[in-house]
């Protein structure tokens, strides 16, 4: 009898931005919480519905100008709050 080695499948995700599909874990989770607010969540297990995106500033940036957080969350994000997640992707970074 033979036994078939178990492949763990990883979870992929599209990135907002770009529009790749990656693993989850390469991914930056931006999550809106039932509160209303919009966050980045580093960690990925903040409460909320969640989008993904690359940790690059410039997959954001992308993100923002076709608006696709806005249509994955269904409410508009003001521009404070996409600066914010800009600075803590690029803090990040380093």
């Amino acid at each position: 009898m033979r036994t078939m080695a178990r492949v763990k499948k990883i979870p992929l995700r599209m990135c907002t931005g770009c529009g790749e599909m990656k693993p989850k874990k390469e991914l930056v989770r931006v999550v809106k919480s039932p509160q209303g607010e919009i966050s980045l969540d580093m960690t990925g297990r903040k409460p909320g519905r969640g989008a993904y995106v690359c940790p690059d500033p410039a997959c954001l940036k992308s993100a923002r100008k076709a608006r696709r957080l806005e249509k994955a969350f269904s409410c508009p994000i003001p521009a404070e709050v996409y600066d914010r997640m800009e600075e803590e992707l690029l803090a990040n970074e380093k």
